[in-house]
């Protein structure tokens, strides 16, 4: 906000929000600077526009900005910044992101030169041209095309990443930090479709399809071995693609050792009879530390810049098993220019969580195997919990009469040790203390 000073000043103060810093602009020997006064007082920030205005008619440039530079409390001269130089100097910036996979620092300079490429078209040049307003249409813009509420979120941080550390350039003010420019993920509350786990017959069905020569894909031996991995082991599919015979121990019925990529967490796992089988096949190709050496040598493709490209030929061919057992991978969701995904190979996580939760496995052990307090186990496990909830509530209410259970199979033990009826009738009384 401008406010027009009572003191005769050369330049110009502004003041960043309702209770903000004041800052103070002009020019020097033909230079439009700004400097903060460091304090959100109007008297006192007249008072230190006036000494700045005292030292602002130097002999040249180099003494007067010496001598404001070294008046103590003051903000040093803001240095323009092209557009075009942003991502060079926020590459090598201290404080920036430092993303433990190297896909991600690719993501900070594409979104980076989509926001760039929208500031040009709308004729700014200098990182000091991006202001709150300018973001705010930005945010807008983002809405039109169509993206996620969890893509559009992303892009937001790591804009508002970059332009935190080179703030100094854009008058002190990171033009990305209103909590405004995120999306709420309630916009697309009872529109988006959830990943949805196999049932035990539909993963029959992709054992059988993945055994049988009538359906073709690229390095499919190596597809099924990925695929009972993800089966028994509830692992991610870079985990399982990239899986090293290092890390398999094939003695005494055999367990697996895996440091995620994801979470950096090392879990080990059991491994499960028909895994076993598949991997004894695989050691028949054994040629390197890869389990699957083919799939892990396109997983592992990347372009000129480096980007990582397999990880999308991978899962398209981990798609095909899918389709050929008559289900749909995504499905159209309103808002969202592509597709949602809601069969995949992370179905497998889903499903193995799913089947965990029916055999009642106890949630801690599935967490021991999955590595991570994952909202899958929540979302599986949710039932545990209303269970507990309702005999909680009858119990308060007094609705839980009769025999304790321990009660009960105290006298169901009983039965079984006095009884002198016939077996069918001593059987049917037993289930009826046991059950009522």
């Amino acid at each position: 906000m401008c406010r027009k000073a009572r003191l005769p000043i050369k330049g110009t103060l502004l003041q960043r929000g309702v209770h903000g810093l004041y800052y103070y602009r002009l020019a020097v020997n033909g230079t439009r600077k700004e400097f903060s006064l460091k304090t959100s007082n109007y008297e006192e920030a007249q008072k230190g526009a006036l000494e700045i205005d005292r030292v602002a008619d130097a002999p040249n440039r180099e003494i007067a900005f010496a001598q404001i530079n070294a008046i103590k409390g003051y903000a040093k001269q803001t240095e323009e910044l092209p557009l075009s130089e942003v991502w060079n100097r926020y590459s090598v910036h201290p404080d920036r992101a430092r993303p433990l996979t190297p896909h991600e620092p690719l993501m900070y300079q594409s979104t980076l030169q989509e926001f760039i490429e929208y500031a040009v078209a709308h004729s700014l040049t200098n990182i000091s041209d991006v202001t709150p307003v300018v973001v705010s249409q930005y945010v807008d813009h983002l809405r039109t095309t169509q993206i996620a509420v969890d893509t559009h979120n992303r892009k937001i941080r790591r804009l508002r990443k970059i332009f935190e550390c080179l703030k100094e350039y854009s008058n002190g003010e990171n033009p990305f930090r209103s909590k405004y420019v995120f999306r709420n993920v309630r916009e697309e509350q009872g529109k988006i479709a959830r990943r949805l786990a196999f049932s035990k017959e539909q993963e029959e069905a992709l054992r059988t399809v993945l055994a049988d020569s009538t359906h073709v894909v690229l390095n499919k031996p190596e597809i099924r071995v990925a695929y009972y991995l993800g089966m028994f082991t509830g692992q991610r599919m870079k985990d399982c693609v990239l899986l090293q015979w290092q890390n398999v121990d094939m003695n005494q019925g055999g367990k697996i050792w895996v440091k995620q990529f994801k979470t950096g967490k090392e879990v080990t796992i059991p491994i499960a009879p028909p895994l076993y089988q598949v991997l004894q096949e695989a050691l028949t190709w054994k040629e390197n530390q890869y389990v699957c050496p083919n799939l892990a040598r396109r997983y592992n493709r990347t372009d000129k810049r480096g980007k990582n490209i397999g990880n999308n030929l991978v899962n398209k061919d981990m798609l095909r098993p899918i389709h050929w057992i008559g289900l749909d991978a995504a499905v159209p969701v309103e808002g969202r220019a592509k597709r949602m995904t809601v069969y995949g190979f992370h179905s497998l996580r889903h499903s193995f969580c799913s089947f965990c939760a029916q055999a009642n496995i106890p949630k801690a052990v599935l967490l021991s195997i999955l590595g991570t307090d994952s909202e899958i186990a929540d979302k599986y496990y949710t039932h545990v919990g209303e269970t507990a909830q309702q005999e909680a509530v009858l119990a308060v209410s007094g609705m839980i009469s009769g025999p304790s259970l321990k009660e009960r199979i105290k006298r169901a033990v009983f039965l079984i040790d006095t009884g002198l009826e016939p077996s069918q009738m001593l059987l049917d009384k037993i289930r009826n203390i046991l059950v009522d």
